[in-house]
């Protein structure tokens, strides 16, 4: 079966393409090898506790976020038993290079309301950004908790992003500083193949899944290029 220029020319192309997108997958895979995790916790119980355990989270909203939107950021402070305490300050620390917080709320008990949801407005505190109180209220059911919204610089490379740890002052032994109580995300760019496909998503491949879309496998798009260059 004779095959002709044109056709040879198109299943060149493609092998090419499909060659990059190989060592784009490889090089995905390498980096998901790498330890970044999306939440930490950590526990305070020693004298100044008087023996109660004050606990301590923080997370990223997602595994993976693209550069020039929104990394959402949730810091909760709580105890597990007697003891009440007033928390009056947290302060987060972003990773390197984020600006100020685009957007921040603070959710705790109010008497009569239960747990309130208010925006607040952080200002600057070191390399980090506070929020203060004249004492949130906290128990073993209701713990208080700070989601604090940055936009990932345009300048942050595809690589993990992890974040500074979180400062908390307060009563009853629950301040502390915990500079180890990070966040972790991916940064995410285009795929690279997009540029040159125009749209990579419609042929099956994307930035979302390692660049194959469940709709269309690299093996699909060779059988149905070498098809349509036969035909033509």
């Amino acid at each position: 079966m004779r095959i002709s220029s044109k056709a040879a020319a198109n299943i060149a192309s493609t092998a090419l393409f499909v060659s990059a997108a190989a060592v784009t997958l490889g090089a995905t895979t390498a980096d998901a090898a790498t330890t970044c995790n999306q939440s930490s916790t950590a526990t305070k119980n020693d004298i100044s506790t008087w023996g109660v355990t004050h606990t301590y989270a923080k997370s990223v909203q997602s595994a993976s976020i693209g550069v020039g939107t929104t990394a959402e950021y949730t810091i909760v402070v709580g105890t597990t038993g007697i003891g009440n305490p007033y928390v009056n300050q947290i302060i987060d620390y972003p990773p390197a290079g984020f600006g100020a917080p685009t957007k921040a709320t603070v959710t705790a008990y109010h008497l009569g309301g239960g747990q309130v949801t208010e925006a607040v407005t952080p200002t600057v505190s070191g390399s980090g950004w506070a929020v203060n109180s004249t004492g949130w209220f906290v128990n073993s059911g209701n713990p208080v908790t700070l989601t604090i919204d940055y936009t990932v610089p345009m300048s942050t490379v595809a690589s993990d992003v992890t974040s500074g740890g979180i400062s908390v002052g307060g009563t009853v032994g629950v301040g502390t500083s915990l500079p180890g109580l990070t966040a972790c995300f991916g940064a995410r760019i285009d795929n690279p193949g997009e540029a040159i496909t125009g749209s990579a998503n419609a042929g099956g491949f994307g930035s979302g899944t390692n660049g194959l879309s469940s709709t269309g496998s690299v093996s699909d798009q060779i059988i149905q290029i070498i098809k349509t260059s036969m035909s033509g």
